[in-house]
This record gives C-alpha cells, structure tokens and sequence, in this order.
C-alpha cells in the first residue's frame, strides 16, 4: 500500500490517503480508527469510487494537538484535506464518529457535499447523544443489546467479534497515542448538531443497527427525521452492523453511486 501523504491545516499535520477510481467519495472513520486500520472497510468503495480518507488530529500518523480541539475543527479539517487535493465537491460517508464530523461538515458546508451516508451515528443534543466513550468504557451490550454471555455462547461470529474489539481496545499503546485518543473523546462529547440538521440539503442515507446501544437506533430516527427526504435504513446487527447483516455496505454503495 502506497505511503500516506500529508497536509498541514493550522500547524496540524494530517496524514491522507486516496485509493480507487470513480465518483469522489470522502470516508471519515470511527472513533479511533485509522487510515491503516480501517482498509478492510473501504474496501468495498475503493472498487467504484475515489477514495480520500485521513487520519483525524490526535489519530494514527496525524499530529496529536497541544490542546482540545472540538468537532467544528474536525470539519474544518476534512474541508481543508478536500481543498489539498482539488475537491470542490464529494459524496461523504461517516461511520460512528466519522458520522458526526460529516454531519458537522453538511451543516457547515452544505454545498460541498453530493451525496451523505450516515451510519451508526448521532446527531447530539435533543436527538439524542452516542454512548459517552469519554469516562465509560463500552461492554459487550453496548455494541449489540442482544450480547449477553448466554447470546455469545450461542452465536460464534457475534463472540469473534466481540474477541476481537476487545483485543484492539485492550491493546497496549504509547502515552501520546492514548492522549491523542482522549482529546478526539473530550470533542465527540461536545458533539451537537440537532439544530442546524435542517441546513443539510444534499441526498441523505442514514443506516443503523436495530440492536446498537452506543448511537441508539432512535438517534438515527431522529437524524432522518430532520434531515429532508433522508432515507433511514435499519440492520440486524448493534454498532458493527455493516459487518453483522451482509446487505447492509451493497445498499450503502447503491445509495452513493445514486
């Protein structure tokens, strides 16, 4: 895999990449996650689209700030990666809290956006809020109600799941990555785009699991609801939906590729 290329965004250096051929397509990640680690899940994109995907401040090979950042400077950010490699306009696709900076970037930048797919995600304050990562760690029903030991004991690929998040959590990392992934915390807790959902104008697709309790499914109503002829999609499967119900990614692309 060719090296990652790099932007400096007011003394940030963010870390990105592009794959693919296509329609533009912008992938903003879930908490944590990086360019490296996410690969197996653009993959399905990368074969129809343009990929542009980066490592947030704070993430992966981008430069962990000094000071908190909010969920404004995450837009601000993805916009500053898009104006680096000449987009003036892209679909976007956010998972998890890649969904609430995509959210931020269609209220902040509506006319950027093409085409927006929202998956297990919430869009704050009335509409309800994700799972507080910040000061609670996530159990197993966290990430599927249905998780329970008796449910995982009879359900091997649920349990492989579960086996494996818990080994990327618990994996042991350097201070400055820990404190890197504790400022992107501090900002989702901030996260609050309910009242400005209506500035979002571009065809919208928003996706959750039936059984997710970090970004409920009722927050993915609420968004729909708000958001102007948004279709809301719902899986079988919690926050991991998109890999737990196998029609799930071929109606996400189906929606992007319009």
């Amino acid at each position: 895999m060719a090296a990652m290329e790099r932007v400096v965004v007011d003394g940030v250096e963010l870390a990105y990449r592009r794959e693919g051929s296509g329609p533009r397509l912008l992938f903003l990640n879930g908490s944590g996650m990086t360019v490296a680690a996410s690969a197996v899940l653009r993959q399905p994109f990368a074969s129809s689209f343009d990929v542009l995907t980066f490592d947030p401040r704070g993430i992966g090979e981008s430069t962990v700030p000094d000071d908190a950042f909010t969920m404004a400077d995450c837009a601000t950010d993805a916009l500053a990666v898009l104006d680096h490699v000449g987009w003036d306009t892209c679909s976007v696709l956010g998972i998890s809290f890649g969904g609430m900076v995509a959210q931020e970037l269609a209220v902040t930048a509506p006319e950027r956006v093409e085409r927006l797919a929202l998956l297990c995600t919430s869009p704050g304050g009335a509409g309800g809020s994700s799972f507080p990562l910040h000061d609670q760690a996530p159990s197993a029903t966290v990430l599927d109600t249905r998780f329970t030991d008796d449910w995982l004991a009879g359900h091997p690929n649920d349990a492989a799941l579960v086996a494996f998040l818990a080994q990327r959590v618990g994996a042991e990392q350097a201070p400055e990555v820990l404190r890197g992934e504790r400022l992107q915390l501090e900002a989702r807790s901030h996260h609050d785009v309910w009242d400005r959902l209506d500035r979002i104008g571009a065809p919208t697709m928003v996706a959750g699991g039936r059984y997710d309790g970090l970004a409920p499914f009722a927050n993915s109503e609420a968004i729909a609801g708000r958001v102007a002829g948004a279709e809301l999609h719902g899986y079988e499967g919690g926050h991991a939906f998109f890999v737990q119900d196998p029609q799930a990614f071929p109606d996400v692309l189906a929606f992007l590729l319009g």
